[in-house]
């Protein structure tokens, strides 16, 4: 038995965030941002000024992959995902302002799965410890926003065959 692993294009359109179900097997392709904890703070502490965001964040789709060094001569350093409750304070403000995918490890809190149902929104689940099978998939990577926090800024990557799981659908179902 074989099984089907769809391709995506990212950004996503609506039509294919409502055709995900809890459990599918996807390959991203296309352009993601990375973000984690500070660059969320961030965010967050932006629109909290009243100020706009350095980046439109509508219609894109989010890793929260752990900083790693880059290597001489390579694209990106290991690049596997990281604890993803950990965005969980920012992620509903950033799924109402548009945000349509976020890509991490672990159950997200009942407030996230909440904007991600009211928003039409997924939650994809990254594997731990392929870090460095992810680093192949990402073919450029560029600094967009917050440079100065290293390797916790947000950038964007783009990426190919890119592999996750629909771990929450845009109807609430979810693995956790």
């Amino acid at each position: 038995m074989t099984r089907e692993v769809r391709q995506l294009k990212v950004p996503l359109c609506r039509e294919d965030i409502a055709s995900l179900k809890a459990g599918d097997e996807v390959e991203l392709n296309g352009t993601i941002l990375v973000g984690r904890d500070q660059a969320h703070l961030r965010l967050i502490q932006t629109l909290e000024r009243g100020e706009e965001l350095p980046l439109d964040i509508r219609g894109e789709t989010i890793y929260y992959m752990g900083p790693a060094p880059t290597p001489p001569g390579r694209v990106i350093g290991s690049a596997g995902p990281t604890t993803s409750s950990r965005m969980d304070p920012f992620a509903p403000r950033l799924l109402d302002l548009g945000l349509k995918g976020m890509i991490g490890k672990g159950p997200r809190s009942r407030e996230v799965l909440d904007g991600v149902v009211r928003n039409g929104a997924v939650y994809f689940y990254a594997f731990g410890g392929c870090g460095a099978l992810y680093a192949q998939r990402i073919v450029s990577s560029e600094c967009v926003a917050y440079g100065d926090l290293g390797p916790e800024a947000i950038y964007r990557l783009r990426v190919e065959k890119f592999p996750v799981v629909v771990a929450a659908d845009s109807e609430g179902n979810s693995l956790y």
